[in-house]
């Protein structure tokens, strides 16, 4: 199976609460990836600020062909990454940007504008 080329969408708008994304309508929290991306719902991994981002979380954005990830923390920093997400992506040798969400937004975009495949999960508030 050949993967093709396909642009990560860009980030256009970040404030608490609110993301815009190119493509998608404006929404709280994100997972993007290459050629497109979705809100992301935490209930679907049962997922809460404590203990973060488990590895169920990133594994859409391997399976849609992300080769860099971008985990965001929040606003606030309130939002944790588990560690056994962490070694799932080294493990894959899957590069990985932990950051505050705006931060992160830069990282990501820089990411995508440079052609990377990049994806990433976006929490806009705490």
């Amino acid at each position: 199976m050949t993967h093709s080329f396909t642009i990560s969408p860009k980030i256009t708008n970040i404030a608490w609460g609110i993301m815009e994304v190119e493509g998608l309508e404006r929404g709280r929290d994100f997972k993007l990836y290459p050629g497109g991306g979705r809100a992301w719902d935490w209930t679907e991994t049962n997922m809460h600020h404590v203990p973060g981002v488990q590895p169920s979380d990133v594994e859409e954005l391997l399976e849609k062909g992300s080769t860099a990830i971008v985990l965001s923390r929040g606003m606030q920093l309130a939002l944790q990454i588990c560690p056994e997400t962490l070694q799932k992506l080294r493990d894959r040798n899957i590069p990985v940007y932990v950051e505050e969400t705006r931060n992160a937004v830069e990282i990501y975009n820089r990411l995508a504008e440079q052609g990377e495949t990049v994806g990433g999960l976006f929490h806009s508030t705490c």
